[in-house]
């Protein structure tokens, strides 16, 4: 028993000092700094423009009036699947205002983690062709670079953080990671939406 003990805790002291000297956490310490100024301004932003310029709940009640859900949906599934070109705030917001915000909440928690996937599979798709892996590669040297290093640890910072998950997909799909243990890692991003809507809900 005492053995067992020990094995664990030298595995855990040697994965400790691997991510220590390979950058892993100043990785993402760096990425936690660079998030922090974006979220509060664009926090302090939503409070001034809903307090002087636009009622929030009003333009998320007129969209949820006039747009029917699935074509918001539809959109978000797009974005999530190529490199996450709208805020998930956004629409994390929307889902307030719908009848059912703790469903619709899920429904995007789990468009999002679909859209992870799909980008792992554009990622192994990118790697058959070589002029297009050439020039992905390029923009997503870095991404390739860390998970190469740091394989599922990397994926966790990508769900849980405010930093791209589809691209850190798409890395994943292209160096071939195992997908089964993208899945399993993956699955924090519904952590993600249910934190990020405690804030966000109060707010709109």
């Amino acid at each position: 028993m005492n053995t067992v003990k020990r094995t664990e805790k030298n595995k855990i002291k040697r994965a400790h000092l691997y991510y220590k000297y390979t950058g892993f956490y100043n990785f993402v310490g760096q990425s936690l700094k660079k998030a922090i100024v974006p979220i509060i301004f664009a926090v302090v932003a939503l409070v001034l423009l809903d307090q002087f310029v636009v009622d929030f709940s009003d333009l998320f009640t007129y969209i949820t009036q006039n747009y029917a859900p699935i074509n918001i949906l539809l959109v978000f599934l797009a974005s999530e699947s190529l490199l996450g070109l709208v805020p998930p705030e956004i629409f994390i917001a929307w889902s307030d205002k719908m009848p059912q915000p703790i469903l619709y909440l899920s429904l995007l928690a789990a468009i999002s983690y679909l859209g992870g996937i799909i980008s792992y599979f554009i990622g192994k798709w990118i790697f058959t062709i070589p002029k297009v892996y050439a020039y992905m590669e390029g923009k997503m040297k870095k991404h390739l670079k860390h998970i190469q290093k740091w394989g599922g640890f990397l994926i966790v910072v990508g769900a849980l953080l405010p930093i791209p998950y589809s691209m850190t997909s798409m890395a994943a799909g292209t160096i071939n990671y195992s997908f089964r243990k993208y899945l399993l890692f993956g699955l924090l991003r519904f952590v993600r939406f249910y934190l990020y809507a405690v804030a966000i809900f109060s707010l709109v």
